[in-house]
């Protein structure tokens, strides 16, 4: 196991997730529902990098309710630290119901600005994690208000000045996107980071470029050292000032995608903090998005090396 000098830390909400069963826009009608799960972008990235066997840990907030317990049980049971987990004892836990369209397409519908998620901070506990942190995981869905921004840049100066690495999920959803100063914020989170990870059109949207290639130009201008673009059933690449590195995705049955860029950037950052190569790292992250697909549940996918290096062999060892 890697020593605890390269501790992974994430910073965000938590999240039960309910699921309707039926597919549809919306929820203006009665539905059957499936869940709760365990959920919350930066819970389900360290949940994985937990089940990697790599120290791991959570700076986030929950209420003392069912729905929290459920996600703080889980994450512990994987082997997360959740000792800067606060449990608010006056706030509930943000939940995220999500219905999928025929045309795979999500509606979501958020409890998370206004329950325990956004009372998130970095305690006396959370400064104690990430003094041990080697590396320090932003999604941009926990960007939604300025007390979970100053976190945010709080712990990343704090990880930064103690020569640790930052990585930068944008992680949008349109549902949020609306949020007061978001755009700003993760203006400012892109020119902080080491890494960064957006998924397709993301890669655009946070610069001036109308190009794929113009945006990732950009992008390393800024000091951004390396960016990985996840691509879905296309794959990924990995793009620095050295070139381009591009791996076809592994064939998967999709019956869930929530969370499998999670655990796709999740796995990555792990292998290549452990001193994998950089077309070693995609292909792992690649087979774990794969699973994490195939599972209903966006914590439910999550794997093991074992799990992976199984899913890989099965394949060939390489993507479609």
């Amino acid at each position: 196991m890697a020593s605890d000098a390269t501790r992974i830390v994430s910073i965000g909400e938590i999240v039960a997730e309910i699921i309707a069963e039926d597919r549809g826009a919306g929820f203006r009608e009665p539905v059957r529902l499936q869940g709760p799960y365990p959920s919350g972008a930066p819970a389900i990235f360290i949940d994985q990098v937990a089940r990697l066997g790599h120290p791991a840990g959570l700076i986030s907030c929950v209420g003392d309710d069912d729905f929290g317990w459920l996600n703080v049980e889980r994450l512990r049971r994987d082997g997360a630290d959740t000792s800067a987990v606060a449990i608010h004892p006056d706030q509930v836990t943000g939940t995220a119901f999500v219905r999928y369209r025929d045309t795979g397409e999500r509606d979501f519908v958020f409890n998370i600005r206004h329950s325990a998620a956004g009372h998130t901070r970095v305690t006396a506990a959370g400064r104690a994690l990430l003094d041990g942190c080697g590396h320090l995981h932003v999604m941009g869905s926990s960007l939604f208000s300025p007390p979970l921004v100053e976190a945010a840049e709080q712990a990343t100066r704090h990880v930064k000045a103690r020569g640790g690495t930052v990585s930068f999920d944008p992680n949008i959803r349109k549902e949020m996107l609306a949020a007061p100063g978001m755009r700003d914020a993760l203006g400012a989170m892109l020119r902080q980071c080491d890494l960064f990870m957006p998924s397709g059109p993301e890669l655009t949207l946070l610069t001036e470029a109308g190009s794929e290639e113009g945006a990732i130009a950009e992008v390393l201008r800024l000091g951004v050292s390396g960016i990985v673009v996840k691509r879905g059933r296309d794959g990924a690449s990995y793009h620095d000032r050295n070139g381009t590195l591009r791996m076809a995705a592994f064939p998967a049955v999709e019956i869930d995608p929530t969370g499998a860029g999670d655990c796709f950037g999740a796995t990555f950052v792990t292998c290549r903090l452990r001193g994998r190569s950089v077309e070693d790292s995609l292909r792992y992250a690649n087979a774990s998005g794969a699973r994490a697909v195939g599972v209903r549940g966006p914590m439910e996918g999550t794997s093991s090396f074992a799990e992976l290096d199984a899913f890989i062999a099965h394949a060939g060892g390489e993507g479609a």
